[in-house]
């Protein structure tokens, strides 16, 4: 089945935080110590997602194949470290699932959230991605994504370094 975008609302928001939890520890939760992982997974909480979804500063599209989630994305307030030009908005997460992984619905919930993102007003969108995830960094950089400086991620008390991108909408 062929999955179809729609607005997050606050009912999503168990199956927002159970999407986020189990795509960040399938990609990248062999890299982390126990107790950094279970410390880092505690943003993933159905109260956080909550206030979110209630806040009109965000922005959640899920992908839905019929009564399963396929993955989501999220705009919000910049919280990144660095130095906007315009008026800015930040992709906070963009999450696939493994068995819609290469199946183009990436692209979609892509273009749906650079639309999103202009809807706003904002004109520049900013991202993190960890240095070391070549496939997303070439995914974004196929959207005009360009690396613009370097933070540190953390998990837990583990410091990743992830490099901040940005693309002038």
């Amino acid at each position: 089945m062929t999955p179809t975008l729609r607005d997050a609302t606050p009912a999503d928001a168990a199956l927002l935080a159970g999407i986020g939890a189990q795509t960040f520890v399938e990609t990248f939760g062999h890299l982390y110590a126990p107790d950094d992982l279970a410390a880092f997974l505690t943003n993933h909480d159905p109260a956080k997602w909550t206030a979110e979804l209630t806040d009109p500063r965000y922005h959640v599209v899920l992908a839905m194949a019929g009564d399963e989630a396929a993955g989501y994305a999220k705009l919000g307030p910049p919280s990144l470290p660095f130095e906007p030009t315009g008026t800015p908005i930040e992709l906070r997460q963009f999450y696939v699932r493994r068995p819609w992984q290469g199946s183009g619905l990436a692209a979609k919930m892509m273009e749906h959230m650079l639309a999103k993102a202009r809807a706003t007003g904002a004109d520049e969108l900013y991202l993190s991605v960890f240095i070391d995830n070549a496939r997303a960094r070439r995914f974004y950089e196929r959207y005009g994504f360009v690396r613009v400086g370097r933070y540190d991620f953390m998990v837990g008390n583990h410091r990743d370094e992830d490099d901040v991108m940005r693309v002038a909408l």
